[in-house]
């Protein structure tokens, strides 16, 4: 697949890092407007650096787009005109919806976007993903690519922005609780390197558990709370100071954000 990903911040630095890591591509081109940032790409085979957008989208065919929300208009109006029925169109721009996009570059396109996380770098994203009528033709491709990159998941645009909420901004959430953990671990008497090793591999054991056998949480809690045990006892002070709470009050504020943005 030969693919481009215009502009490689920090979302597109890790797309690439997971195609590079996964050898996913057949030609791989990286945009920034200031290439300093990416230059040690240039020395991976088949990956190209560059400013010029332009030149990205003539030699690719799956154009990922990674800039802020108030560059895209700007840059699909430069590339409009080079677009060919070969191009697919996959937007990972929070909040910029598909008919916003089809207005600049025409409803004849294959258009997708996709919501993935940094964790995509090392192969393990929660990709979401959604198309308009004619992207439905394409979407199995960005499947394909992001599938290879952890996994993904189709669902409608209107659950695009709480998608974001859980998956994207959700790896912070997650980063935060294990920071807590590590702190924990600390304050039991742990050193900071071996507290957060136990904190990440604990929390990476737990999901783990939940993918292999599609269990709900409860029934891998039940398995480890006793009658008058410590796990209980530790998990009623933390719901008890709001634990659950707290993190389904975060979700919320952070879609209400989100929303908020979007309407702008």
């Amino acid at each position: 697949m030969k693919i481009a990903i215009i502009g490689a911040g920090n979302l597109g630095k890790s797309i690439a890092k997971g195609l590079i890591v996964n050898n996913a591509f057949t030609t791989l081109y990286l945009t920034k407007r200031n290439t300093e940032a990416i230059k040690s790409y240039e020395e991976y085979s088949k990956v190209t650096v560059t400013s010029d957008n332009q030149e990205a989208v003539k030699n690719s065919d799956i154009l990922i787009f990674a800039v802020q929300p108030q560059q895209l208009e700007r840059i699909l109006e430069d590339i409009k005109d080079l677009l060919t029925d070969k191009h697919v169109i996959i937007s990972t721009i929070t909040g910029f919806k598909i008919d916003r996009i089809e207005a600049i570059i025409g409803e004849d396109q294959f258009i997708i976007r996709a919501m993935p996380n940094t964790a995509i770098a090392v192969g393990k994203s929660m990709t979401c993903m959604c198309s308009n009528e004619k992207g439905v033709k394409r979407i199995a491709i960005a499947e394909a690519i992001f599938n290879r990159l952890g996994t993904s998941i189709i669902i409608n645009e209107n659950k695009m922005q709480a998608a974001t909420v859980i998956c994207a901004s959700g790896i912070a959430f997650w980063m935060r609780l294990i920071r807590a953990t590590t702190q924990g671990a600390v304050q039991l008497g742990f050193d900071a390197k071996d507290a957060q090793q136990l904190a990440m591999n604990t929390c990476l054991g737990a999901a783990s558990l939940l993918v292999e056998s599609g269990k709900h949480p409860e029934e891998e809690i039940d398995k480890v709370t006793t009658p008058k045990g410590c796990t209980i006892e530790g998990l009623n002070e933390m719901e008890h100071n709001g634990l659950s709470s707290s993190l389904i009050k975060g979700l919320q504020a952070s879609f209400k954000k989100i929303n908020n943005i979007s309407e702008q």
